[in-house]
């Protein structure tokens, strides 16, 4: 008797115990979704991407992403590159690219070379992608500054970006001339109707080193741009000016100022075309304290001051927006500690919670925010796993890529929602995620289908506990019944091709084998099914455990 006592006591302890060391393990987090309060269209802002290295677009790792991409549900992407119109061979190089598409005789004449970009923008649109069309940089012989003109840099080494492709033209009117007849070829070869689908894009961060010139000067360098693309193309549609920074100082107000109310360079009529503005919004990560701590607050800022610069402009308050490149940080060919949040979850959980803030301050400011650029692509020939800011690496996707197909998933009206957890953008921009983790969740409600993204992230880059979830979905447009779900995950066991490099004990080179079993592991992982959620007067409850990093996407189908 006293044995079985005892064993019962030690068994209602470990019990215990083990309850203890769960709760220790896990936090609680209770998240409602208001299926029947709309906050309007879900607009798909993430199908934007964009990278320095133009040449890497149809070379074999470059293809290979971008038919990945083109398989993203949903409306078309857009890709944007740097140096469409730089002078060279189209040897790439760190944060560099070339397309030769100009030169003139020893006249001074002209010469137009369409060769390399045409073979850029096929390889988009044989994939059903569009072309986010950035005109630069400045080719050598129309540049006022040649003479430091990049010649042939090595592969590995970073071009410096003030270099002689950073000037004004010496000829605005033969710069004119150039993007008209670039522009009307592509009229010529891929017909009016698609052409006027793309974005036309003047330059890049004009008020950095990307643009030795001033500010007047730039622009006049878009009036003649944009002029030059609307006479080969009356309907294209244009826009800029990619300031770096958000609002860039007082750079962007200034722009939006001239295309308002300043006199065009060309015509000298007052204001210049904008059917889109854009401009530039990066994060701000550390490394201290033996890891990354990340900046969320710093894109959120940069986004919050150009919004408000914008929306102090009655006539640009709802055109749309496109934040051109929308990162965790600045320098995607950089290296270095505090980029080490790259290969893994912190960088997807990073992403799955900074866009639905971006909409969050858009709704704030009632700007008409349309896009959010990733810039971030792939880098060729280089190792695998090497730190670089991509999306995939040495042809393996990295979890960050299998966000942007959850993304790609959801539609439909997009839903009020509340979580005990969240932090918000307000809160973000106040004081980053740096005490309690920003636990939340974005919903769209489509035909049949209930879509929530739950994400559990934190600035800083080290473990913590899961958070334990329970969904409340409320007004559902189903009484009652039963409904199908499908969870989607990107953590450290799925969609996570670098923890199981790490698993593998980080081998390197890789072998054949090893390679594809680390392509394999770097696809979204096939979704957890549970069959029979049931649905009482239009509620429903879902409970999940969501790891600290994570992201899962919950498909709730009812017929």
């Amino acid at each position: 008797m006293r044995t079985s006592l005892k064993n019962l006591f030690l068994t209602v302890l470990l019990v215990l115990v083990a309850q203890v060391g769960q709760a220790a393990e896990t936090f609680p987090v209770e998240i409602t979704i208001h299926a029947d309060e709309s906050r309007g269209a879900l607009k798909p802002i993430w199908r934007f991407f964009g990278y320095d290295e133009a040449n890497y677009t149809y070379m074999k790792d470059g293809k290979k992403l971008l038919t990945e991409i083109s398989q993203l549900d949903g409306t078309p992407v857009f890709i944007r590159c740097h140096h469409l119109l730089t002078s060279g061979d189209g040897a790439p190089a760190l944060k560099w690219s070339s397309t030769g598409i100009y030169h003139e005789d020893t006249a001074g004449q002209p010469i137009y070379d369409w060769t390399m970009v045409d073979r850029i923008f096929d390889t988009y649109l044989e994939r059903g992608l569009k072309p986010y069309a950035q005109i630069g940089f400045m080719p050598k012989d129309l540049s006022v500054h040649p003479q430091d003109y990049p010649q042939d840099p090595p592969p590995d080494q970073k071009v410096f970006p003030g270099s002689g492709f950073s000037y004004p033209p010496k000829d605005y009117v033969k710069w004119g001339e150039l993007i008209y007849q670039w522009t009307r070829h592509c009229v010529d070869k891929y017909g009016a109707n698609e052409v006027a689908s793309w974005y036309w894009e003047v330059w890049n961060e004009p008020n950095i080193s990307y643009w030795r010139g001033t500010h007047a000067e730039y622009f006049k360098l878009y009036d003649y741009a944009v002029d030059a693309v609307r006479r080969a193309l009356p309907n294209a549609r244009v826009g800029g000016p990619e300031v770096a920074g958000g609002p860039g100082g007082k750079f962007l107000a200034e722009f939006l100022t001239h295309c308002a109310l300043g006199t065009n360079f060309v015509t000298g009529k007052i204001g210049s075309p904008l059917d889109f503005i854009s401009f530039h919004a990066k994060g701000s990560p550390k490394f201290m304290n033996g890891h990354v701590q990340m900046g969320m607050a710093t894109e959120l800022r940069n986004t919050s001051d150009a919004f408000s610069v914008i929306a102090a402009f009655p006539e640009y308050r709802h055109t749309p927006i496109v934040i051109g490149e929308c990162d965790p940080e600045g320098c995607a060919a950089c290296q270095g500690a505090q980029d080490a949040y790259r290969n893994g979850t912190m960088y997807s959980s990073y992403t799955a919670a900074s866009f639905p803030r971006l909409v969050e301050l858009a709704d704030r400011y009632d700007v008409n925010l349309e896009g959010a650029l990733t810039w971030a692509f792939e880098f060729e020939n280089q190792r695998p796993f090497a730190g670089f800011r991509v999306l995939a690496t040495a042809g393996i996707d990295l979890p960050v890529l299998n966000v942007f197909r959850l993304f790609a998933k959801m539609s439909g009206d997009n839903l009020r929602v509340e979580s005990s957890a969240g932090l918000g953008a307000a809160e973000i921009l106040a004081h980053g995620v740096r005490v309690q983790p920003d636990v939340s969740a974005q919903a769209s409600l489509g035909s049949n289908q209930l879509a929530v993204l739950v994400w559990h992230y934190h600035d800083e880059d080290v473990a913590g506990p899961a958070a334990l979830v329970k969904l409340n979905l409320k007004n559902l447009p189903v009484a009652g019944g039963a409904m199908r779900c499908e969870q989607f995950r990107v953590d450290e066991n799925y969609g996570n091709a670098y923890a199981e490099w790490l698993r593998m004990k980080s081998p390197m080179p890789l072998t054949p084998e090893q390679h594809r079993q680390l392509e394999q592991a770097g696809q979204l992982a096939p979704p957890e099914v549970t069959p029979a959620v049931q649905i009482k007067n239009g509620s429903a409850n879902f409970e999940f455990t969501l790891p600290r990093q994570g992201v899962s996407l919950l498909l709730f189908r009812w017929s």
